[in-house]
């Protein structure tokens, strides 16, 4: 057990999506990294699931900056594809680049992967799974749009 846990969400397998009450990862935290990869970061984000004698481990940990690019990667995503119906192929071939993001004095380059062989029916595949997940995500964005909104306000 990390002993540098500050925050813990219990029983995440009971709200994890489409495996809730099902799902391996029982715990979320935040504290003091873990993993070797990670010391030189001052928080993470831990996710844990039960091994075969029931105890839990850490199945994966993520810096906080990681799990901020990832939110931000994946807001982008939701934004371009509520536009994507306008193109034909859900995006433009000659322009697979849907925005660079900057963020800490780089760049986040956001882009469709035209060197998937497949993209063409992928990206169909993607598009509808996205909008499929739309009761699982909705909630979410709401959640933390509510829960960004308050930070604004410090």
């Amino acid at each position: 057990m990390n002993e540098k846990i500050i925050l813990t969400a219990d029983n995440y397998n009971l709200i994890d999506g489409r495996n809730a009450y099902h799902s391996p990862i029982k715990r979320l935290t935040l504290g003091k990294p873990t993993k070797e990869e990670n010391q030189n970061m001052q928080i993470a984000a831990q996710l844990w699931k039960e091994n075969e004698q029931k105890e839990l481990e850490i199945g994966m940990e993520l810096p906080i900056h990681q799990i901020f690019d990832l939110m931000i990667f994946l807001s982008r995503t939701l934004l371009y594809f509520k536009e994507a119906y306008r193109f034909p192929l859900l995006y433009d071939p000659e322009n697979p680049t849907i925005e660079r993001i900057g963020v800490q004095g780089g760049v986040l380059p956001v882009k469709v992967c035209v060197d998937n062989k497949d993209i063409a029916k992928d990206i169909q595949t993607f598009s509808q799974s996205l909008s499929d997940l739309g009761e699982l995500t909705g909630e979410r964005l709401r959640t933390l749009t509510r829960i960004l909104e308050e930070l604004e306000l410090y």
